[in-house]
């Protein structure tokens, strides 16, 4: 009796989440399934596979003499590489594509984050490759009571036409992909979550402001920029060392430059000592000429033609984490920024002219194949990921792992990692789509996404300073910003005062890019508008600190989302539920960024007669406050909204607690202890509000106080109700935003 082609499975892993599986694949000629199977929610289908289709391929491998390769700089750091490659027959695998019949008017969003702005998905295509602003991530989420997330490391390509969707994976030898079911956006995370991973706890430090630039030059100069903040008074938690702390010709050596960096020890002492942290750029492609590469070219542990170790085999990972502990954790480093951890998308990086969607996949895909399995090309990042948190929770254990990285995949949530959005450009158009990508990220299972404040490239000099040959004056990429002069054009100082109001609102605030200065001093001097922004933002930043931490904390215990779109919220409000300019900051803040040029445009030339509003809408179904004014609104409205230089409008939701800290320093100055609980009326409201050591691991043994906080509107009081074993002294003064004041909690006495 012959063997059947392929065995196709539905199990129901739990009754929010259903496995189908099409294994024994045996079919030389490929197959073509065209059996429905049906997905159900509240008794009513919601989604159906139409199509399993298996095409028989060849994967193959890429030799070259290792005398034979030659290195290059590129826009993603050095590189090695072959001119001449041998092409081997390595092993026999599918090209799989899979489709479903979906509902007509579901929203289709998550996939990760990309760089077009786009939200719902339906009638669109897309890519999903790792590469430099581009985090591929294989979960769609609808509005439709179900996700799909497909369990495959290979690129692939999402498209959507009308009813039919299909995801056609590169290559397989099995199918294998979960159906999540649920009643909303917040439920599908929540399944998401208990398949992949819960989201670690960062520390509170990491909500504080994180300063960087490319780059600092020396050990003295970043104690020099922890000092200017203290000075200036204006609070801070973290500054960065971007690429090039190693010694000329030795890329990627995780060793300091001696000559600039002396005493890195003392460095790391003297940033603590102004209760800054300290994080440190490392990759995973080395020079060479490196010593970190010669014991990875012994040990066999690189990848194949290529200076990238290889971070799929744990003996690699191991020997990675041996070389950064040797200097830089063993330093006192408390963060770790995983640049380049998608290390063949350099392909992506070179010519004047931005590629077709298509043909950019087809050569980062085509080019990475040459080193890694062409089943596995998007898993490279989750795996560096994984090797850093799992051999840093056993060596440093009174520190939380923190992973700041520009690429990730399936789970990585889980391990430390804070995704940022890479190189992106300085102008509005590219401000307005980032708004969306952050949506995106959050809505696939990732609650800590940031971006570079500013935008990574500033000037439009394609001819210059970027490393071009002469000869023929081309630019090695398409990527640049609108301001030649950087801070000194008074177009980009309002466009960064813009950028810095948004992410005072994101998951984490960071400021980073290359080109021109970042440090708020550099943008004018106290009493000067654009100084006065961005302080009063990073202030503002902080008094937030006690809300932001929750939020933290309930991703981490609830799969909370922290950066939700307005569809999450407000799902029956339809103008709410296609909103890409406004979002959520937790339960209770709405935020509109400002994404237009009001004052100025490039090169400082004065708009005249432009407007200092920006149109909000306010859902349905609750009443909104003015964050600034407490001014009250209906919702169900647009209104147009104050946007002076500085400030962006921000609304709080009716029925609502809001905890805030006085104005602090640095995070962990008081203990995360809000000063004050606002409490917005007009329905009742609750919040948990969490507080912990701050850093290490107590918490997972119960030491920590969360703090159910509840307000009811009929009698206007407030009582507090605690679990966990942290000791705190919870007493909070509590405003209402109409003036009514309580002096004690009523509930459990301390």
């Amino acid at each position: 009796m012959e063997k059947p082609d392929y065995r196709c499975r539905k199990e129901q892993i739990s009754p929010s989440i259903i496995h189908i599986t099409y294994e024994n694949l045996t079919a030389k000629e490929g197959l073509r399934d065209i059996t429905p199977v049906a997905f159900s929610y509240g008794g009513k289908e919601v989604l159906r596979q139409t199509l399993a289709s298996f095409t028989q391929k060849v994967l193959y491998r890429y030799e070259t003499d290792p005398s034979a390769m030659k290195k290059k700089m590129t826009a993603n750091g050095e590189v090695t590489y072959a001119e001449a490659l041998k092409k081997v027959s390595d092993k026999e695998a599918y090209e799989i594509e899979v489709r479903f019949q979906i509902g007509e008017k579901e929203i289709l969003t998550g996939l990760g984050q990309y760089e077009d702005g786009i939200l719902d998905y339906r009638n669109h295509t897309e890519y999903l490759y790792e590469s430099n602003m581009r985090i591929a991530i294989p979960f769609l989420i609808t509005t439709g009571h179900y996700g799909i997330l497909l369990d495959s490391e290979s690129s692939m390509v999402f498209t959507s036409k009308d009813r039919e969707i299909s995801f056609r994976i590169d290559a397989g030898s099995r199918l294998s992909y979960y159906v999540l079911l649920g009643e909303g956006i917040q439920d599908l995370i929540r399944a998401y979550h208990e398949l992949t991973g819960k989201p670690s706890m960062l520390p509170r430090w990491c909500y504080g402001y994180i300063q960087s630039k490319e780059r600092y030059e020396s050990g003295e100069e970043l104690v020099e920029i922890a000092e200017h903040f203290r000075k200036e008074d204006i609070p801070l938690d973290c500054v960065v060392q971007d690429w090039y702390s190693w010694e000329e010709g030795l890329w990627g050596e995780k060793k300091f430059d001696k000559k600039r960096y002396p005493d890195i020890k003392d460095v790391v002492k003297h940033l603590h000592k102004h209760h800054s942290r300290f994080m440190v750029s490392i990759w995973p492609n080395m020079s060479p000429a490196s010593e970190n590469y010669g014991e990875f070219a012994a040990a066999g542990e690189l990848l194949p033609n290529s200076n990238v170790y290889n971070a799929y085999e744990e003996k690699a990972r191991d020997r990675y984490w041996q070389q950064v502990k040797a200097e830089i954790m063993s330093s006192g480093t408390d963060a770790l920024w995983c640049d380049n951890a998608e290390p063949f998308s350099d392909a992506d990086w070179s010519g004047p002219e931005k590629k077709p969607e298509e043909k950019r996949y087809e050569v980062v895909r085509d080019f990475s194949q040459k080193s890694m399995d062409q089943e596995r090309l998007n898993g490279y990042g989750l795996a560096h990921a994984k090797g850093i948190y799992e051999n840093w929770r056993r060596d440093y254990p009174e520190k939380r792992v923190v992973n700041l990285t520009r690429s990730g995949y399936t789970g990585i949530q889980q391990y430390g990692a804070i995704l940022w959005s890479g190189d992106i450009t300085a102008t509005y158009d590219t401000l307005r789509k980032q708004i969306v990508e952050g949506m995106k990220m959050s809505m696939t299972g990732m609650p800590y996404w940031t971006l570079d404040i500013g935008g990574f490239f500033v000037v439009d000099d394609a001819y210059e300073n970027r490393g071009c040959n002469d000869t023929d004056h081309k630019p090695l990429w398409f990527w640049h910003g609108d301001y030649n002069a950087g801070v000194g054009d008074l177009g980009y100082r309002e466009l960064y005062v813009r950028w810095l109001e948004f992410g005072t609102f994101l998951p984490i605030m960071r400021s980073h890019g290359t080109d021109t200065p970042r440090e708020p001093w550099r943008f004018g001097q106290p009493g000067e508008p654009f100084y006065d922004a961005i302080v009063s933002h990073i202030k503002l930043r902080y008094r937030l600190l006690p809300y932001l931490y929750s939020l933290g904390a309930a991703a981490h215990r609830d799969s909370a989302m922290m950066m939700r779109a307005l569809l999450v919220d407000f799902p029956e409000d339809e103008r709410a539920s296609t909103s890409v300019d406004e979002y959520m900051l937790g339960p209770s803040l709405l935020i509109a960024p400002v994404y237009t040029a009001m004052y100025y445009s490039k090169n400082s030339e004065k708009l005249e007669g432009a407007k200092k509003t920006r149109e909000v809408y306010l859902p349905k179904g609750c009443g909104w406050y003015d964050f600034y004014t407490d001014r009250y609104y209906e919702g169900g409205q647009s209104i147009e909204a104050d946007a002076p230089l500085d400030r962006i409008p921000v609304y709080v939701k009716a029925g609502s607690i809001l905890p805030m800290s006085s104005d602090i320093r640095y995070a962990d100055e008081k203990d995360g202890m809000p000063e004050v609980l606002r409490v917005y009326e007009g329905r009742d409201a609750s919040f948990h509000l969490y507080l912990d050591a701050g850093d290490g691991y107590r918490y997972e043994e119960g030491e920590y106080a969360l703090v159910e906080l509840t307000y009811t509107e009929a009698t206007h009081e407030v009582t507090q109700k605690v679990t966990g074993d942290y000791p705190v002294e919870r007493k909070f003064r509590v405003e209402k935003v109409q003036g009514t004041q309580y002096n004690v909690l009523k509930g459990d006495k301390t």
